[in-house]
């Protein structure tokens, strides 16, 4: 059965407001909810950045039945991965079990902020591998001694665990990537609807590893109005339309705004479902379970539309997402 999540964005939304937002998506029957976790908006006019953390404590305690993700955390650079691991124990005994850690190798929009230089992605992928290495290590319960190339751990314990295990995702990139962490971790994460990365991931855990979730994302911008639903679209997601091999390394704001001041309201609009129409937002969702994608979540642009979103289409469109996705 495919599962639909809902994106708890907090580039564009106040941390009070996200709260609110999930407990109505959990009441809408959304399966699970992804949080962001940024220190900064891609573009200053989503204007927000509350702490990821914090939020799902929040989230944890106001819900009771929806799963809880990170989408993503980078635990390299602005978070120690010890750190990392006891804020994932705490997270899953704070939602008696229902948290899953999603990890990637960041972006220096949010990493920057600490000081540290920015590394180049082969380098992020072998400090990520070490990040995931300790956070397993120390999420068993045992006292952890770690000397890496990256990092180091003294003693460290993590003193209160869920009942079942943290489950990790990772977010791979490329060939290289679903090499490296495909069984090093439970579960892929991705943003494209490609098959191919799919094939190739289950290729390469092969037979002997439980069979692995596939996490995706997508935007929409529903409106009433497809005109608006396209301006607010461009004005607070044009930095999509980049890539991921622009995204990660772009220092700022305003390097954002830099890199996206040619992109047009026509091209936004080409690559995320805007308007009303539901049966369009269900034929661009397709593509993720048509590539083999078992859990997508839907990200909602903007925080102006978010509650009559929540309140009179999302309803309707899990409806029809439901009848239109595999059910095995």
């Amino acid at each position: 059965m495919t599962r639909f999540g809902y994106t708890l964005m907090t580039e564009q939304s106040g941390p009070k407001d996200l709260v609110r937002y999930a407990i109505a998506a959990e009441r809408l029957g959304f399966d699970f909810e992804v949080s962001s976790d940024h220190y900064f908006p891609w573009l200053d006019a989503q204007g927000h950045a509350p702490h990821a953390w914090t939020l799902l404590g929040a989230v944890a305690q106001a819900t009771e039945r929806v799963e809880l993700m990170t989408y993503v955390t980078c635990p390299t650079i602005r978070y120690h991965p010890a750190v990392v691991a006891q804020k994932a124990a705490t997270l899953g005994v704070l939602s008696d079990g229902r948290f899953q850690l999603n990890v990637g190798a960041g972006e220096n929009l949010n990493e920057h902020v600490v000081g540290e230089r920015w590394p180049a992605v082969a380098e992020r992928h072998d400090m990520l591998e070490e990040a995931v290495e300790i956070i397993r290590e120390l999420l068993t319960g045992d006292r952890v001694n770690y000397t890496g190339d990256f990092f180091q751990v003294d003693s460290a314990k993590v003193w209160d665990l869920p009942d079942e295990p943290i489950q990790i995702g990772a977010a791979i990139s490329g060939p290289a990537s679903i090499q490296r962490f495909s069984q090093l971790v439970d579960h892929l994460v991705a943003v494209e609807p490609d098959a191919d990365a799919i094939q190739a991931w289950d290729d390469a855990r092969g037979h002997a590893l439980p069979v692995s979730r596939k996490i995706g994302q997508i935007p929409i911008s529903w409106d009433p109005d497809e005109d608006a639903a396209i301006a607010r679209a461009h004005e607070q997601f044009r930095w999509f339309a980049g890539g991921w091999k622009v995204n990660a390394d772009l220092p700022t704001t305003e390097a954002f705004e830099a890199a996206s001041q040619f992109v047009r309201p026509e091209d936004v609009a080409d690559q995320i479902p805007c308007g009303p129409d539901l049966d369009a937002v269900v034929e661009a969702v397709s593509a993720y379970w048509e590539a083999g994608f078992t859990d997508i979540a839907l990200v909602q642009v903007g925080d102006e539309r978010q509650e009559e979103f929540l309140s009179t289409a999302a309803g309707p469109l899990l409806e029809k997402l439901r009848a239109a996705a595999p059910s095995d």
